[in-house]
């Protein structure tokens, strides 16, 4: 029974991936809800059993009141003990197979499929955001968000159907029974539930934004933390621990505030709802005990009035907690949609084909991009790269290489010109195709929290093990793996690398993302400062490695070591974000310029930035 319960929704249920979750609260809840339509009716049809066999069992016991009060002990047995037999078989047998199955419903059906497929949906989303995108947040704060949004749609989801609904049930069976006695007994109810209505009508507004505010706190509570946590070596060397303590306490004492503001509300709801309730008592019961003194309503009824009003009121109170949890989860979902229902800001174009590269040719016309700040970047750049050929792209720190090597990889799109590989037009192809067909190797290479294999492997996946290990000779990485060994056991390529590959040293990191970009063999292979972390002994054996990996491919090379980029076909030196000078290594040195003043002024064959200015 649990697995076909578990099976009722499917939350790898097809849908439009490229349309973004709604930007509004309900449809946003209601897009994560909607593959699980079947178990929410049935569990709604359930919690209505419920609610009315509640109602019935209290109409039951002022009718067990009257009966037993209307004869000896033998004859009300005699008339009525099939009845009491049925009833005992109905409370012992009916009521809790559907209330076991009602909850099953929600704990194996919806709970744990609902919250997974919202997460599941969210995180794909997420990845296709650019680069750029994540370079505006914190990681750590888009993943908390992430990760609270949706067990809060199943807890909203959860709270609406097993309270609210069931609340609205039991309140429309009581004002049923105790007009069925009297339409008179009904009309204090009525009257309060109308009270009661308001109450909530307006402290919802307020609660809803004391909510909004706290969970606001809470975020940058937590973005404040997560900051000094992702960056706690910088934290230790400047000594900024109490600088830190302090940065935090300014945003506790915000949440803190905020946490009193919706408690307050919270406070004031509670006062409104005694009052209300005494009124409810004292009016029904009353007015029962009134009907009963002038013959209108017998013991019985008066009995189950007061268990309906004093059932009522605490519910009331149940309620209660039920709506303040229900607008700090709204709150919670407010904050992740801020994230998760953004539109992709770097999307594929309609249509967009495959990239198809049969030479690897690269051109960049009247390229400009300078991040909207209307300075810096590359201005007015037109380079050529032919199929094949090895470019090193040398220049001062803003000089424009990183915004060249970005806009070549699509993180982001040109502000004006057009980048083409192989008369392709990179926003008219998937990003998908563009990036599988580029490898690259970054000065400060970053590495899974996973395996020394996983790792490798994810530049070809499908590769078997002797080319993963084919991969790292070449590296050099093979000997240094084979001796690793993590805390939980794992020894060589299977020992994790730690976050980011905080376990190893820059060197190994470097040469472990050399594997990578080994094995992945694209056509088109991209260098930032590949080397930059090896020994001059690992670089020398290296060196030779990498340039039989660019072989028949076409190569862009970033260096300031300029002794590694000597030997290419080509070397571009940007200033400004334009080209100052081209030419071989040679030319470049005879035409003492720019290249040729870096190349005087290199200590240890470093460009020395500050003296070339």
């Amino acid at each position: 029974m649990f697995r076909f319960l578990e099976s009722l929704v499917d939350p790898a249920a097809p849908h439009d991936r490229d349309a973004p979750p709604p930007d509004r609260l309900r449809p946003f809840v209601a897009a994560y809800l909607r593959p699980a339509r079947t178990a929410i009716l049935l569990t709604l049809a359930t919690v209505i059993l419920v609610g009315a066999g509640e109602v019935l069992l209290i109409w039951y016991a002022g009718r067990l009141v009257d009966l037993l009060a209307s004869g000896a002990p033998a004859e009300v047995w005699a008339r009525h003990g099939g009845e009491f037999a049925l009833a005992a078989a109905l409370l012992l047998v009916a009521k809790p197979l559907v209330q076991t199955l009602g909850a099953a419903l929600i704990n194996q059906s919806l709970m744990p499929n609902v919250e997974a497929l919202a997460r599941s949906r969210a995180h794909a989303h997420v990845l296709r955001q650019s680069v750029g995108w994540f370079q505006n947040d914190f990681a750590g704060r888009i993943a908390n968000r992430l990760m609270q949004t949706a067990p809060a749609v199943t807890e909203v989801m959860f709270q609406v159907l097993d309270a609210l609904a069931y609340a609205v049930v039991y309140l429309g069976g009581a004002i049923w029974l105790l007009a069925g006695t009297d339409p008179r007994l009904a009309l204090p109810l009525v009257v309060w539930t109308g009270l009661y209505l308001a109450l909530i009508g307006r402290m919802i507004p307020r609660l809803e934004a004391a909510s909004r505010d706290f969970s606001d706190a809470r975020s940058t509570l937590n973005g404040r933390m997560v900051d000094a946590y992702a960056n706690i070596q910088t934290v230790k060397l400047f000594a900024h621990g109490r600088a830190e303590e302090a940065y935090a306490e300014e945003a506790i004492a915000a949440s803190r505030a905020a946490h009193f503001r919706q408690a307050r509300e919270m406070t004031l709801l509670d006062m409104g709802l005694s009052l209300l309730n005494g009124l409810l008592i004292v009016a029904v019961v009353g007015y029962a005990a009134w009907l009963w003194g002038l013959g209108a309503a017998s013991v019985g009824t008066v009995a189950a009035a007061t268990a309906l009003t004093l059932r009522l009121t605490s519910m009331t109170y149940w309620i209660m907690f039920v709506l303040s949890g229900l607008f700090r989860e709204i709150g919670v979902i407010r904050e992740g949609m801020r994230t998760i229902a953004q539109p992709i800001d770097l999307p594929d174009a309609p249509g967009a084909a495959e990239l198809r590269v049969s030479g690897g040719g690269i051109v960049f016309s009247a390229v400009s991009h300078h991040y909207g700040r209307g300075a810096g970047g590359l201005d007015r750049l037109t380079l050529t790269i032919a199929p094949g050929e090895k470019v090193g792209l040398v220049g001062r720190s803003g000089a424009g290489k990183s915004t060249l090597v970005n806009l070549a990889l699509r993180f982001f799109d040109p502000e004006g010109g057009t980048v083409a590989i192989d008369g392709q037009d990179l926003r008219s192809v998937t990003q998908d195709s563009l990036r599988r067909r580029i490898g690259m190797v970054t000065q400060d290479p970053s590495l899974l929290h996973r395996s020394v294999r996983e790792n490798i492997l994810y530049g070809r996946p499908e590769a078997g093990e002797a080319e993963m290990i084919a991969a790292a000779r070449r590296a050099e990485a093979h000997d240094f793996v084979t001796a690793l060994r993590d805390a939980e056991g794992g020894a060589g390529y299977d020992a994790v690398v730690g976050e980011r590959g905080v376990k190893l040293s820059g060197g190994q990191r470097q040469r472990i993302a050399l594997a990578r970009v080994i094995l992945k063999d694209a056509p088109i292979l991209i260098l930032d400062e590949a080397t930059s972390a090896l020994d001059s002994e690992v670089e020398a054996a290296i060196q030779d490695t990498l340039y039989g990996v660019m072989e028949g491919k076409t190569v862009i090379a970033i260096a300031h070591r300029l002794s590694t980029i000597a030997r290419m076909d080509r070397i571009v030196v940007l200033d400004q974000g334009r080209i100052a000078e081209e030419g071989t290594h040679a030319e470049l040195l005879a035409r003492r310029g720019l290249y040729a003043m870096f190349w005087n002024r290199q200590s240890g064959g470093f460009i020395n930035l500050e003296a070339a200015e």
